[in-house]
């Protein structure tokens, strides 16, 4: 499943659920797209900002040596 959002002929944005990018294009060929707050038909794609998850917290960054930095001449340093 894909989530789009279209916009109207008249600048109204919603977003619709389908299959894939055929399903969109079988739609909207067939005429099947119609903006829920006025009716009108002539819907095309708007632009969105891609759907990117959260990342996980960054990992610490490695010992120098198998005991810590304390012995490592960077010691403090990084």
């Amino acid at each position: 499943m894909i989530l789009y959002t279209l916009r109207c002929a008249h600048d109204h944005h919603f977003e619709q659920w389908f299959d894939n990018s055929s399903d969109y294009d079988a739609k909207k060929t067939a005429g099947q797209l119609v903006c829920p707050e006025c009716g009108e038909k002539h819907v095309e794609k708007a632009i969105m900002a891609p759907s990117v998850g959260k990342s996980a917290a960054a990992a610490p960054a490695p010992a120098c040596t198998p005991m810590g930095c304390g012995g490592c001449q960077f010691a403090g340093q990084h």
